[in-house]
């Protein structure tokens, strides 16, 4: 099936020619290199692309990239993978790498639901594809969104993810999609998501988890955070980095209620 945009003109410019250029914005001539996740921010392009733009400049495209993103609509089951398809936006289309979604499902049937409802309307991870066609159309995606997830099913989905790349012969990456605090005052946001950073770079999902509840963090896609970190430690993740924090503030002037943006990778 194909996957019409659901916030093309809205999150991002609608036409090719104006989504080309304002991407181009956001992009840094910097070295790439091979990472095995990282965390991007998925507001509109006017807030968060600078911040999503650093993250993708730094990373040597892989031939798929697997798409972890929190569910803001309802829709769906739980952890819904969709498992064939192709995406478009207007800057062109993405296939879904049925081979590599085949085989996550396999190893995690348990946790996880092959579906296309919770995929229809969920912006968090059509609006990282901008920057992926910035550079090349001919990748592949895994689109998985998350709804709800105890942190064992999280650990179970990371440890799927990773042993279904780990049988195939080419690069992927894995993106988790999430904002930081939402709503909250620009220091409030600082100090909270800086408690969420931490254990983001330190590469410890019961951490992230434990303290995104216990503290009240607002961090919608803190369950695709976690699991990518649990799919890294298993690729042997050594390093994090955090590339670029940014809140709403820099761009809307309202420092009371703001979001919080962190764009993080992972090797």
């Amino acid at each position: 099936m194909l996957r019409k945009p659901a916030v093309a003109g809205q999150f991002y410019p609608g036409i090719p020619e104006g989504l080309t250029e304002q991407v181009s914005q956001y992009i840094i001539d910097t070295p790439k290199e091979p990472v095995i996740g990282a965390v991007c921010p998925h507001a509109g392009l006017i807030y968060s692309g600078h911040v999503a733009g650093a993250v993708y400049s730094r990373i040597q495209l892989p031939d798929t990239f697997v798409f972890l993103g929190p569910n803001h609509t309802g829709l769906g089951e739980k952890i819904s993978l969709m498992p064939a398809g192709i995406w478009e936006i207007p800057t062109g289309n993405f296939t879904i790498d049925e081979l590599l979604a085949h085989r996550i499902y396999k190893n995690a049937p348990e946790t996880i639901s092959q579906d296309t409802r919770a995929h229809m309307f969920e912006h968090s991870i059509e609006v990282q594809l901008p920057f992926i066609a910035y550079f090349s159309t001919n990748i592949k995606i895994v689109p998985i969104i998350f709804m709800q997830s105890s942190l064992d099913e999280c650990e179970t989905t990371g440890k799927s993810i990773a042993k279904a790349i780990k049988g195939i012969d080419y690069p992927v990456t894995i993106i988790a999609s999430s904002d930081m605090s939402h709503y909250v005052s620009d220091s409030q946001a600082k100090s909270l998501d800086s408690l969420a950073i931490e254990h983001i770079l330190s590469l410890d999902p019961e951490g992230l988890y434990s303290t995104v509840l216990s503290k009240g963090i607002s961090m919608c896609g803190y369950l695709p955070v976690t699991t990518m970190l649990y799919a890294a430690i298993e690729f042997g993740a050594t390093t994090s980095e955090l590339i670029k924090y940014a809140t709403s503030a820099e761009v809307s002037g309202d420092y009371d209620h703001v979001v919080g943006y962190a764009g993080i990778i992972v090797k």
